[in-house]
């Protein structure tokens, strides 16, 4: 079974619900048979890189809300993480383009190293004091690194900003075409949709769900093909 995410590294929502999903599916009996995958949406598409500014300006500005508002939704959301065992840096954090972090998400999923280079960044953006934003190209290449990148080869994907961004845009048009407006957003077999950082319960049925409901396998065969030599626990078929 296929799990696939779409997240942003800006969105602590997205922080907060990668680790409920994966309590939920270190709990889950058949977890081994789930592949995850994490998908690209930007919460500020087509942001420009050198577009950065504090978290708390950016929340008053595009939603109207006072400072002190917004300084306690930041303080709401580090009890949050804290309740899944997450540190959150909830003064003086930075905001701006992720389209970077994503094109380089892409090469280390096929480095098979996605999911290392993702635990990096959130770590970077929502716990260190250092700006995942300013100086970024610097500071993403170490990130990189620290993920088992390599590191001449992450700085290439950085100096060409053609490289994996079709594949980026690619899953920003498939999560519009989903129906997902926010993010997390979950998708399992393509069947079923789970819409936010929803409670680990919720992750829990979900994936028994989908997983109950998978179709049989349907073998395809031939006539006279039915006793065809095969291997087993028991040893090998040998035509006599």
């Amino acid at each position: 079974m296929r799990v696939e995410i779409w997240s942003d590294i800006a969105c602590p929502w997205c922080y907060v619900g990668k680790a409920r999903f994966e309590k939920a599916l270190a709990a889950f009996p058949h977890r081994d048979g789930v592949e995850v995958v994490h998908r690209s949406f930007e919460l500020d598409p087509g942001r420009a890189k050198d577009d950065i500014q504090s978290v708390l300006t950016m929340l008053t500005k595009k939603y109207g809300m006072s400072q002190a508002q917004a300084q306690a939704g930041e303080h709401n959301l580090r009890e949050q993480a804290a309740a899944e065992g997450l540190d959150y840096r909830a003064e003086a954090r930075d905001h701006g383009s992720t389209f970077d972090m994503h094109r380089l998400l892409h090469f280390a999923k096929e480095q098979g190293r996605q999911s290392e280079l993702l635990q990096a960044l959130y770590r970077a953006n929502f716990v260190e004091e250092r700006s995942v934003y300013a100086d970024a190209d610097t500071y993403l290449i170490q990130l990189a690194v620290e993920a088992g990148l390599d590191e001449s080869a992450a700085r290439g994907v950085l100096d060409d900003p053609a490289a994996y961004a079709d594949v980026v845009r690619a899953d920003e048009r498939e999560a519009a075409e989903l129906g997902a407006n926010g993010v997390p957003f979950f998708v399992l077999d393509r069947k079923y949709g789970v819409s936010g950082a929803q409670p680990a319960e919720v992750f829990e049925r979900a994936l028994a769900q989908a997983w109950g409901e998978r179709p049989p396998l349907k073998l395809v065969t031939t006539a006279g093909a039915e006793d065809a030599e095969a291997c087993g626990p028991d040893g090998c078929a040998v035509p006599q």
